[in-house]
């Protein structure tokens, strides 16, 4: 495994971090500046919409300058993001910081991947891809019992302060340890043999590569696919407290076991990928549909719920992977694409909390946005497999006189 991997894995981590301990500090953040419970979930919001932005926004910026140059820019960004929230004198600093740190996070998934996929061989990008998320997956786990142990003991900023800290470990790993010529030149001037993964593209041919149906349909299924996950992950702790029957007390350690099962998702999903990525894709997004819609039968079992929320982490995150290099090779490289997957992420995150919502707010039970999230995710299903088959039909005759 090349030890740049290790680096932008390490960048994942700190940028996971900083999205998921939020919930774990709200109380004591909005007890430290005298607001509400809903000013103080602007924090998490106010990312999230971010991240969206950034990602298209920050990746047209810089769509000239060398990938490597772009990481560690990003990084620099995520460190001051979060070296203002630490710092913050008040509610509007500490917002600012949140915003500033969230506009890296689209683009720098989006750019590292490519670079990722760069460092290894064709057959081999899927699982370098899955590497680089690694850090992000670890952080889901960790990311809400780290800021609510570390707010508890020695107060929110110091939460921040660490992250903070890593970030500047993950700012001179990437300089040190990422290859100058990873997505800097062509690939036939390089070490990479992925020749979408190393050249540079105008802004003007990115933004052409949305005339690809390819794309679209794998930027809809990717939407779809989250939609679904987290139309169902949004109300969980009510699904393990209102019909498990679990006490508010044990929803860490039941996130912690989703959070296991995205890790194990995201490695697993990496390797199939690099295998017969289309028939990974379509097999995780079959097996989410069906882990959610179980879930819903059998969300009132305290033990079948162990079960199914660690399969709903493993199957909701193995399509991630595949989706990335899916769309960044029907994309031919363009950075653009790779980050308005992540944006296309964001999007479906927001809708499936909305129809989940609404389920429950329609009287239908704390179960009922598993059967929304799998009703989103059997839609992810139709438009990969149409994607699947285009892709099959389009694909060029294997030459045989070789």
């Amino acid at each position: 495994m090349p030890i740049g991997l290790v680096a932008l894995a390490l960048g994942g981590f700190g940028i996971g971090l900083t999205e998921f301990l939020i919930a774990g500090l709200l109380p004591q953040v909005a007890s430290s500046f005298s607001v509400s419970e809903a000013a103080a979930g602007w924090l998490i919001s106010g990312y999230a919409l971010s991240v969206a932005v950034g990602a298209i926004a920050l990746t047209a910026a810089t769509t000239r300058l060398p990938r490597k140059s772009v990481l560690v820019g990003l990084v620099a960004l995520f460190v001051l993001g979060n070296l203002l929230s630490a710092i913050a004198p008040n509610y509007q600093v500490m917002l600012l910081g949140r915003i500033v740190a969230a506009l890296c996070h689209g683009s720098f998934f989006g750019i590292g991947s490519l670079v990722a996929r760069a460092l290894v061989a064709p057959e081999r990008k899927s699982r370098a891809v899955s590497i680089m998320f690694a850090g992000l997956t670890v952080a889901n786990v960790l990311g809400v019992p780290f800021g609510a142990l570390v707010g508890e003991r020695w107060g929110w900023r110091v939460s921040f302060w660490a992250v903070t800290g890593i970030g500047v470990l993950a700012l001179a790993g990437i300089a040190a340890l990422v290859p100058a010529w990873a997505g800097q030149s062509p690939a036939t001037d390089t070490g990479s043999d992925d020749p979408f993964a190393a050249a540079p593209i105008s802004l003007r041919a990115q933004f052409r590569v949305f005339r690809s149906t390819q794309v679209w349909l794998t930027l809809a299924a990717t939407a779809l696919s989250y939609g679904g996950m987290f139309g169902a992950f949004s109300y969980i702790a009510y699904t393990f407290t209102e019909v498990a029957g679990y006490s508010t007390g044990d929803v860490s350690w039941l996130l912690m076991v989703y959070g296991v099962g995205l890790v194990v998702g995201n490695m697993i999903g990496g390797r199939a990928a690099d295998i017969d990525r289309d028939r990974a894709l379509l097999l995780a997004l079959i097996s989410l549909t069906v882990t959610l819609f179980v879930f819903g039968l059998l969300a009132a079992s305290a033990t079948a719920t162990v079960i199914l929320v660690f399969l709903m982490g493993v199957c909701g995150f193995a399509s991630v992977p595949g989706m990335i290099t899916r769309v960044t090779d029907a994309a031919h490289g363009a950075a653009l694409a790779a980050s308005a997957n992540v944006s296309a992420s964001n999007v479906g995150n927001a809708l499936g909390a909305w129809l989940g919502g609404l389920a429950i707010s329609a009287g239908l039970g704390y179960a009922s946005p598993l059967y929304v999230g799998s009703a989103i995710a059997l839609t992810s299903v139709a438009i990969m497999a149409v994607a699947a088959q285009q892709s099959q039909r389009t694909a060029p005759e294997p030459d045989h006189s070789r």
